[in-house]
């Protein structure tokens, strides 16, 4: 046994040793770049502690199982502890052990005994395995966290290895798709490919698996411009969800903000990560990382000791101002990551640049945003970390996408980000299952959102993409479920169906689950069309969940976070042939929306009058071809309305008239047939039909005159272009010339 120089109160601690002991030169090193950085000599290992004592670097054989050496960093210059192994080589396999005040009224909590994460490690190796060990405190102990254990969790934590970040990328170029013809595509990594038959299974539900030909033919294909990933970064899987034969799915735990999780690894080498950006980028297709920097695995005051816990609570936490020991808890998980301190901020930039640069990564979409532009006096959208983010060159060069709540005070800010990020827009996705459900009085709320919902995003130069709209995402219920259950099914969680939003906005149409009633499963394919295309045809930045496209199902479960199984992955092989058709609709819904780019307007439609060119952007119409008047807006009865696109309109701040087709989309909520009275407008009178959801095998687009009364069904939405001089029609034989046939369709599994 070892006596340390820490102080822990006024308690000797000791901390057990490794019984083989090696001796390796250790020189001073420097206090940059923070983490274990391989210089193609040797690695400096760099950790920042503002309130540390002293700090042990603990190196294992490479499979992490056996401790070989403890070294203390020598070096402390502007609270970072370092030195440098000129030994080692990437493939090092560490941690840390740090010491200093067990106090935690004042808010620290070092106990050697717990072997720590490096917060930058650049891979992990092994999973957690839950132990009493891993708690700082003992449990059950009757002061609770007060009093303090000395057991040594080595063998129960996951290990740290230093890697050679080389990589020949070739001919690889990020695609930089522009925001107006993003198409973002939400899907759980393993969950995508994990039952695909074309992917050999070896490498399903990995970053091989992604980068695998077939699952990229089919993004492609379909029209997908952008892969979000759910978090894939190093997660801890909660206890109780191991306890209970379960993980955690999502991923959204997070432990290691700069490591790719293992169990997403078909290999030893980070490196596959890589293969796999290079792959979707040399199909022009643009990969966001969904990222959780706003909490952390270690929970609160009861919670593990696994890394910033135990490097330095004080500093990486928020803690309660009038009583340290306890955290403040935003989050919803027990803890905060402090981002209002300066090395706090910086790992989290650091983190974003590491795999924006070295992963060549396009983009991230922040979950529970807000909490990462708080300070100590609220949500701020000129703090830290937003304004950090402004001003990087790194950073302001890629797509960053917010969540843009949590549950803390003032924590709903949809429409306040500042200029140069998108948000989720969950007023979309509210509004247009209210409208499709046939509630009263959505028809003005559902124009708002249709235009790029400028109520919320035309300010300061914000442009319509700042609109990421969804209807569907990983939490909640898939399309399919939305159409098929009034109420959410989660027993298969283990929480006897508490977990999960009541408040879905779906409607069963009559029966709750699958049914054989062939009026009701038409009408529910029916209205997964109406909400497919209203979502590819508004304004702003759609974003498609990944299987709405193929009917996927949850069976009615609307928080599959912690089903790693059936329930949760996409099922290739059993789709019907209903499912086979809704792909092919989705495919020929992004096409038009590519083809016609009064769709993807760079500006917000308004509605004004333009004096300079006598043009109106947007013209909403009523059934009887009259303008939508404030009396029909207010109706609570107005169901069935049409928006008029003017091609003439100005594209840009140039002034002068467009030259894009003129488009009319229907949209009728109302459960009986309505006579729509087509426009006379300027430049044509041919009105070509390019959707009907009514009827989704419309091949050749038929034509009606202006002025003529077009039946729309019940609960349908229909698109027409004007055809000017042929221009039309010409455009959409090019458009379908793109669509993929039934055969490729099944060959590939597309």
């Amino acid at each position: 046994m070892s006596e340390t120089d820490a102080t822990l109160g006024t308690t000797e601690t000791r901390v057990s040793a490794p019984q083989v002991m090696r001796r390796s030169l250790i020189r001073e090193g420097r206090p940059f770049p923070i983490g274990a950085a391989w210089d193609g000599v040797g690695v400096n290992f760099a950790l920042f502690s503002a309130n540390a004592t002293k700090v042990e670097l603990c190196l294992f054989d490479i499979d992490g199982k056996t401790e070989l050496e403890r070294i203390r960093l020598p070096e402390y210059t502007d609270e970072v502890f370092h030195g440098y192994l000129p030994e080692a080589r990437p493939g090092t396999t560490y941690g840390y052990r740090v010491y200093g005040e067990y106090a935690p009224e004042a808010g620290h909590r070092f106990n050697p005994n717990k072997l720590l994460l490096d917060p930058y490690a650049r891979q992990l190796i092994g999973r957690l395995k839950w132990d009493d060990s891993l708690f700082g405190y003992t449990l059950g102990h009757p002061d609770g966290d007060l009093s303090f254990d000395d057991r040594d969790s080595a063998a129960f934590m996951p290990k740290c290895r230093v890697i050679d970040p080389a990589f020949t990328w070739g001919a690889e170029r990020k695609p930089f798709v522009p925001w107006d013809q993003t198409i973002v595509y939400e899907t759980h990594l393993k969950g995508f490919t994990e039952r695909h038959p074309d992917v050999p299974e070896a490498i399903r539900g990995t970053f091989q698996g992604l980068a695998h030909h077939a699952t990229v033919a089919y993004l492609k294909r379909l029209g997908i411009s952008a892969v979000e990933l759910l978090p894939i970064q190093a997660i801890v899987d909660d206890d109780y969800l191991v306890a209970n034969g379960l993980s955690n799915y999502w991923g959204y735990n997070t432990i290691g903000f700069f490591a790719p999780d293992p169990r997403y690894l078909g290999t030893p080498f980070v490196n596959e990560f890589k293969e796999m950006v290079a792959a979707l980028h040399g199909s022009g297709i643009e990969i966001i990382l969904d990222v959780v920097y706003n909490h952390t695995p270690e929970g609160n005051e009861l919670g593990p000791t696994l890394s910033f816990k135990g490097i330095d609570n004080a500093s990486y936490y928020r803690l309660m101002p009038d009583n340290a020991r306890y955290y403040i808890n935003d989050t919803g998980t027990g803890n905060t990551v402090n981002l209002s301190h300066p090395r706090v901020l910086q790992m989290v930039t650091d983190s974003l640049r590491y795999w924006a640069d070295e992963m060549r990564v396009d983009g991230f979409r922040f979950d529970l945003a807000t909490i990462l532009a708080r300070e100590t006096y609220g949500f701020d959208e000129g703090g830290g970390f937003l304004d950090s983010c402004r001003q990087d060159p790194v950073l302001s060069s890629v797509k960053l996408i917010a969540e843009p709540w949590d549950i803390g005070p003032g924590g709903y800010q949809v429409g306040q980000f500042p200029p140069g990020w998108a948000e989720w827009n969950d007023k979309f996705r509210d509004n247009v299952r209210e409208f499709w459900k046939g509630d009263e009085g959505m028809a003005a709320d559902l124009a708002k959102r249709l235009t790029g919902s400028g109520d919320l995003f035309d300010k300061r130069g914000r442009k319509p993409f700042a609109s990421v709209n969804f209807v569907t995402a990983h939490d909640g219920f898939t399309l399919n479920d939305l159409v098929s259950y009034n109420e959410k099914h989660n027993m298969a969680n283990g929480e006897e169906g508490r977990d999960g939003h009541s408040h879905n906005i779906s409607w069963n149409h009559g029966v709750e689950g699958p049914t054989d009633d062939p009026e009701i499963t038409a009408l529910r394919e029916r209205q997964k069309r109406n909400i497919l295309a209203t979502l590819l045809f508004s304004q702003g930045t759609p974003m498609l969940l990944a299987g709405d496209e193929m009917g996927r199902t949850q069976d009615g479960n609307n928080n599959a976070y912690c089903q790693d199984n059936e329930i949760a992955w996409l099922d290739w092989d059993g789709r019907s042939e209903d499912d086979r058709a809704l792909t092919a609709f989705t495919r020929k819904l992004i096409v038009l929306r590519r083809t016609y780019p009064m769709l993807r307007r760079n500006r917000f439609l308004t509605g004004q009058n333009n004096p300079e060119l006598d043009v109106k952007d947007v013209t909403w119409l009523a059934p009887d071809n009259s303008e939508m008047s404030s009396e029909n807006w207010d109706d609570p009865n107005t169901r069935c309305f049409g928006m008029l696109l003017d091609g003439r309109a100005q594209p840009s701040g140039i002034v002068k008239r467009g030259e894009d087709a003129t488009l009319l989309m229907i949209l009728n909520a109302y459960h009986d047939d309505v006579g729509f009275i087509l426009p006379e407008v300027t430049g044509g009178t041919d009105w070509l039909c390019l959707v009907d959801t009514t009827r989704p095998e419309l091949e050749d687009p038929e034509t009606l005159k202006s002025g003529e009364t077009c039946n729309v069904t019940g609960r349908s939405l229909m698109l027409f272009a004007l055809d000017t001089a042929g221009h039309a029609k010409s455009q959409t034989r090019n458009a379908e010339s793109g669509l993929h046939d039934v055969a490729w369709d099944q060959q590939s599994g597309a």
